[in-house]
């Protein structure tokens, strides 16, 4: 009984030394003029239209050494219910521009089950989608891009001085993905912040994202 008692423990100690087994997040920002003037097919959600500022795509655990972690718990499942008192913030701010149209649920499920379920050491189900949302109250960063006159209003600026603003509104430096148009032209695309296991304060990046940018991009309207 004591031996099986053991292996027992020795289970839960095993899975929860996998669960934790990250080193830091990337908090994903997305513009969506830039998501929509793309190869992407670009649907707008059931609810409409969403504002013109950088929508959430993600909170992901990452490793130190590059890789990270995904889809670590099949059993724990997107529950709507138990984000229900976000659905409003999770429609303004996490909006899904996939198509078909849908209410996003088909997104936030996809997010929780592939990166969420990997760091329920730290946070649960709530508990991360109301980090991402706060994350991006935090950050903040069509206001800073704005106040420094970086709009979004299709004319092309300097990717050093993006990441300038952005470094000096959070404390960190960003990284940054652009995409291209169907003129070519290099677009502001995403935005990468990283974050600390409880997701709860901005630190430098252990690793950068590899995103190619032109010196000078397009920042388009939405």
């Amino acid at each position: 009984m004591k031996f099986f008692i053991c292996i027992l423990a020795l289970q839960q100690l095993y899975v929860q030394s996998v669960a934790q087994d990250f080193d830091f997040f990337y908090f994903v920002l997305q513009w969506p003029g830039a998501y929509c003037d793309s190869r992407h097919s670009c649907c707008y959600p059931k609810t409409g239209k969403p504002a013109a500022d950088f929508g959430i795509h993600g909170l992901w655990p990452n490793y130190k050494t590059g890789g990270w972690p995904q889809n670590c718990n099949p059993d724990s499942q997107f529950d709507d219910l138990r984000v229900s008192d976000l659905m409003s913030e999770l429609q303004r701010e996490w909006p899904t521009l996939s198509c078909p149209s849908n209410d996003g649920m088909k997104f936030w499920t996809h997010e929780w089950e592939k990166h969420g379920t990997c760091a329920e050491s730290e946070l649960d189900q709530h508990d991360y989608f109301e980090a991402g949302l706060k994350l991006k109250q935090k950050a903040n960063l069509l206001h800073a891009l704005t106040n420094a006159g970086i709009k979004p209003d299709d004319k092309f600026y300097e990717i050093k001085e993006i990441e300038k603003t952005i470094k000096e509104a959070t404390g960190f430096a960003p990284g940054i993905e652009c995409n291209k148009d169907s003129s070519h032209n290099s677009q502001l695309y995403q935005i990468y912040l990283c974050v600390d296991t409880s997701a709860s304060k901005f630190i430098n990046c252990p690793v950068m994202p590899h995103g190619r940018c032109d010196s000078r991009v397009q920042f388009p309207k939405f």
